[in-house]
Formats: C-alpha cells, sequence, structure tokens
C-alpha cells in the first residue's frame, strides 16, 4: 500500500488524520519525528513567515523554496503544498504551477481553495497524476473580498457546500479541507463523502484536524480562537506536537 492509500484508509478505519504546517527544514523533521501524518507548507507563510497581512503576496517562487526546505528535512513524508494565489487562476496555470512545485521540491499533493469552479482543474490535475486536496468553507485567499467568515451557516449556504464538496470528490480530490464551517455542516459533509475531510475551526467530527504550527506553538500575534496553544505547562515543542496528536485521535481536540 503506497502513503497515500494509506492515509485515505485512516477514513474507513474511523482513524483520525494530523497535519501541520512547516516550513524549514529543522521543524519538518521534528513534526515528521513525532508521527503527524500530513506535513502542509501552506500560503499561510506569508503571515506567519513573511510578516504579511495575508497570504496574496506570497509568490510560487516562494512556496517552491520553503517546500524544498521542507523535502529535505523530512524525505519520507507526506507533503502537500498550496497553490498560492493566482496561481491557478486557469488550467494551463495550475497546470505549470503543479509542474513546478512536484518537479523541483519533490512535494506529493497540492491543494487548490474553491468551489465547484475548480472542477475542471482537479478533474485535469488528477487525469495528469497529481494529487489534490480540495479547500472549501473560510478560503483565506479570496479574504479580501470575502472576510474571514463561517461557512456553511445558513440552509442554502449548507446545501451549497455539500453540493461543492461533492463535486470536487467526483472530480478527483483524494482529500478535503473544511475551514471555519459550521461544525454540524463540516459533519454532514464528512459523512456524505468517502474521501477524508480534514478540518480547521469545523468541530470535531471531520476526518482529521490541521494547525498552524505558530499557533499551536503560540507564537501567532493574533492566533484565531479556535486554534489554543498546546506548549504550556512545560512542555517542549515536541512534547507539544505529541499532544496535539493525541488530543486529535483521542477526539479531545477540538473539543465536543
Amino acid at each position: 500500500m503506497n502513503k497515500l492509500a494509506k492515509l485515505l484508509s485512516y477514513k474507513s478505519e474511523g482513524k483520525k488524520l494530523t497535519c501541520l504546517t512547516a516550513y524549514d527544514a529543522s521543524f519538518a523533521r521534528l513534526l515528521d519525528a513525532c508521527g503527524v501524518d500530513i506535513l502542509l507548507v501552506g500560503d499561510s507563510l506569508g503571515m506567519v513567515v513573511q510578516g504579511h497581512q495575508s497570504t496574496v503576496p506570497v509568490t510560487l517562487e516562494d512556496m517552491i523554496y520553503h517546500a524544498t526546505l521542507v523535502r529535505r528535512g523530512a524525505p519520507k513524508a507526506w507533503i502537500m503544498v498550496d497553490l498560492p494565489f493566482m496561481t491557478a487562476a486557469s488550467l494551463s496555470d495550475a497546470l505549470y504551477s503543479a509542474k513546478q512545485l512536484m518537479q523541483k521540491s519533490s512535494v506529493q499533493m497540492v491543494k487548490i481553495e474553491g468551489d465547484q469552479s475548480v472542477v475542471p482543474i482537479i478533474a485535469t490535475l488528477t487525469q495528469q497524476g497529481v494529487p489534490v486536496c480540495a479547500h472549501l468553507g473560510l478560503l483565506p485567499q479570496q479574504a479580501l473580498r470575502l472576510g474571514y467568515k463561517t461557512a456553511g451557516k445558513t440552509g442554502d449556504a449548507a446545501e451549497k457546500l455539500l453540493a461543492d464538496a461533492l463535486a470536487l470528490e467526483a472530480a478527483g480530490a483524494s482529500m478535503l479541507v473544511l475551514e471555519c464551517v459550521v461544525p454540524d455542516v463540516a459533519a454532514r459533509i464528512s459523512q456524505a463523502l468517502t474521501i477524508p475531510t480534514i478540518g480547521i475551526g469545523s468541530g470535531n467530527k471531520t476526518d482529521g484536524q490541521v494547525l498552524v504550527l505558530h499557533d499551536l506553538l503560540g507564537l501567532s500575534a493574533y492566533p484565531p480562537s479556535f486554534a489554543p496553544s498546546f506548549l504550556i505547562n512545560g512542555r517542549t515543542i515536541e512534547q507539544a506536537v505529541i499532544a496535539f496528536i493525541d488530543a486529535v485521535r483521542s477526539d479531545q481536540f477540538p473539543a465536543a
């Protein structure tokens, strides 16, 4: 069984997936050694590493650079990388961006934000052998237009999220991140899909959880309310990461 198949099997086995962001070799090495299932080279690096106010300034070259560092630190890890702002605006852009990321940094999966409008992109990428993680709910790359809001608050919004999720799965997405989705809606989507969902600020009924590493370590200037620091009670960084993994797998994080 290859690594992706193993990760996908967690859902049927009832085992929660764990995912944390990584931006350099040292932390990638530590996270992988602790047993984190997926390392995400997130465009969140724009805020927590580069000091920007949003993810918008992050370039494809930035992502390739940081993904290369992460791969160097964790050569056997499953590494997922965001396609940053406007690098998947068209099918040709997405194909070029994914090719550059996978060939230059040897990562195994790309993540793309968007609803059913990105179905053709996901379908083509997967047809070309690129594993894709879709992303619904709060979309950081759309925050300048839509703001930072919880998704799925109305009946119509919830139905649209479910329809989008089913369409993205049908297009070939292997996983789905649900960010700041009403927990009951995230649970409904997770039950409806055969692929695993990974939640962030979306309750504890998704098939896994992801956090920004800097939030987990209490280093973010403005941490979201759903992301408490695990670096407490005299824990080392390694112990904090292991505490996160244990809390996710035992359904203690996030709290019900």
